[in-house]
């Protein structure tokens, strides 16, 4: 296969093309049921606030407006997951045009991420890792332009996306964090300090402001929660402070980022000649695409080594968005275009084989999340409310994480009324509610109760 530089473009607009189009239809085919982390936020989105008891609020703005658009049609929240990843994938293009003369690497960079599962087989999983990629990787973006261009629209458009950024999941610090300190190499070596900085920080700021104030009025529940999952969940091993921890949840760590890079370093192999380096140290470029590459994953290392606390491999997803761009700077001076037709092969075994996989593995395995009927469930639920009471479905709650946060919120995305999902009970028949608990736990329903075998016993209140 020959592609010619003036077609790049045409290429590029064909893959991003190809994976959107692959990974909506394929889960949209495969799976019965919205994966847990899509319909948890149905279950809150539709009260579109400044914040939430899990998460910062642009990541239910973006689902509600889908929700308003296509209602409770499953593929358009694997369509919308898709286009937080194709535009990531473009942006990071754009980004990497600043590195390379030869718009072949630009093509690379980005190809080279089809090798990494968090861009591919996870993605069906709409949650807000995938709604931060493309404000981080504008974030990205716009550091480098600023530092670039040093005037005054790019440094306040990187705060406006670093904003939305943080807004979206608190996890984009660790990416703060490592541009920071490349600013701060910055400050050292030119020895003096640019005040256009503070034009990013203002827009940051004012950006976060509203959320900011809703953490003080809430009494920090987001972020105590954020904690939780990071310091007090049992999984976590903090909690126990054992010091093996300290050691075993690194080392498990660092294997997992290894593992999960195998495929890149396979397409790698395809157009490097050598790997064999040559790094120069005053190389602003490398030194940047190292802090936005390779610090954040070193920061989580550091948090899991001073924490003993496990991290979770989904926490990664957002942090690997520039490991192509990294890579194929690295080894540019190495890389035999003329073998491309060989890279080309392995990157289609991969593009080909993950959704395949996925569908295997969706069709093979029938216990998982997307499996549960939770549409058949909701008529059922249905038919038996229209039976019994004369008011319509406004309030689905339930007793527990399970009951409240997934099963009640299967019912808030199926039913006709999309009623709101609540944490706590309302008896008051003229407010339709239906209460959920574990099977053969009600021992007194006020209301008409019904089981539905082997999932749940369903309280319902209503009007009569």
């Amino acid at each position: 296969m020959t592609i010619k530089e003036k077609d790049i473009n045409k290429f590029l607009a064909l893959f991003l093309f190809a994976h959107l189009v692959f990974w909506t239809l394929v889960p949209s085919i495969s799976n019965i049921n919205l994966p847990l982390d899509t319909i948890e936020a149905l279950g809150w989105s539709d009260k579109l606030q400044l914040g939430y008891d899990k998460y910062p609020p642009l990541f239910p703005l973006f689902i509600e407006l889908f929700y308003l658009i296509f209602g409770n049609q499953d593929w358009a929240y694997y369509f919308l997951s898709q286009l937080f990843v194709v535009s990531s994938f473009y942006i990071i293009f754009k980004f990497s045009e600043d590195f390379f003369q030869n718009r072949f690497h630009c093509l690379l960079s980005v190809l080279l991420l089809e090798g990494i599962y968090f861009y591919n087989f996870t993605t069906p999983e709409l949650n807000a890792f995938l709604c931060q990629f493309p404000f981080l990787a504008a974030t990205v973006l716009y550091s480098w332009k600023s530092i670039k261009l040093n005037n005054n629209i790019s440094w306040f458009l990187l705060g406006i996306f670093a904003g939305f950024a943080a807004l979206t999941y608190y996890l984009s610090f660790y990416l703060f964090l490592a541009l920071g300190l490349f600013f701060i190499y910055i400050i050292f070596k030119e020895k003096k300090f640019n005040y256009k900085y503070l034009i990013s920080l203002s827009s940051f700021i004012i950006v976060l402001l509203p959320h900011l104030i809703w953490i003080v009025d809430n009494d920090y529940i987001s972020i105590r929660y954020a904690f939780f999952r990071s310091f007090d969940d049992p999984l976590s091993g903090l909690s126990n402070f054992k010091l093996l921890d300290h050691v075993l949840y690194p080392l498990i760590f660092l294997s997992k980022q290894i593992g999960l890079l195998i495929p890149v370093f396979i397409m790698l192999f395809f157009i490097v000649k050598k790997f064999k380096i040559k790094i120069n140290y005053n190389d602003k470029k490398l030194i940047f695409l190292f802090a936005v590459a390779i610090v954040p994953i070193i920061l989580m290392f550091l948090t899991s080594l001073i924490g003993g606390t496990r991290i979770r491999t989904m926490w990664m997803t957002s942090f690997y968005l520039f490991a192509g761009v990294f890579f194929i700077y690295l080894f540019k001076a190495k890389i035999n275009l003329e073998k491309f037709n060989n890279f080309f092969a392995i990157f289609l075994f991969f593009f080909i084989f993950s959704p395949s996989l996925y569908y295997y593995v969706s069709y093979t395995q029938n216990d998982k999340r997307t499996d549960y009927p939770g549409k058949k469930i909701s008529q059922i639920v249905q038919t038996q409310w229209n039976n019994n009471f004369l008011n319509k479905i406004e309030i689905v709650t339930g007793d527990g994480w399970i009951n409240g946060g997934w099963y009640a919120g299967n019912l808030s995305y199926h039913l006709e009324t999309r009623p709101k999902r609540e944490t706590k009970l309302k008896n008051d028949p003229n407010i339709g509610t239906i209460l959920i608990t574990g099977y053969n736990e009600i021992n007194d329903c006020n209301g008409v109760l019904y089981q539905i075998e082997p999932f749940n016993d369903i309280c319902m209140f209503g009007k009569k």
